[in-house]
């Protein structure tokens, strides 16, 4: 998922997915190492990659709802 397809989710939106990677990843893991044959092993890294952009821009949503806004007057300083 690109990064700006992300940021269209709703933060709900993002966990869910993040949930069911987190899911997909497992159940690959699992299947390589019971030796079964992984249809495409680069799979994997680019599952991680998702989870990874994802929890990045959840955690920058959080920390710019955390930090207080300036108002229009002390911009313009």
């Amino acid at each position: 998922m690109k990064p700006h397809e992300i940021r269209e989710l709703s933060d709900e939106e993002i966990r869910k997915r993040i949930q069911e990677l987190k899911e997909n990843l497992a159940n690959l893991k699992f299947q390589a190492a019971i030796g079964g044959q992984v249809q495409n092993p680069v799979q994997v890294r680019y599952i991680r990659k998702d989870i990874a952009r994802m929890k990045t821009i959840l955690r920058i949503r959080e920390l710019q709802a955390k930090q207080p806004s300036k108002s229009i007057e002390e911009s313009k300083q």
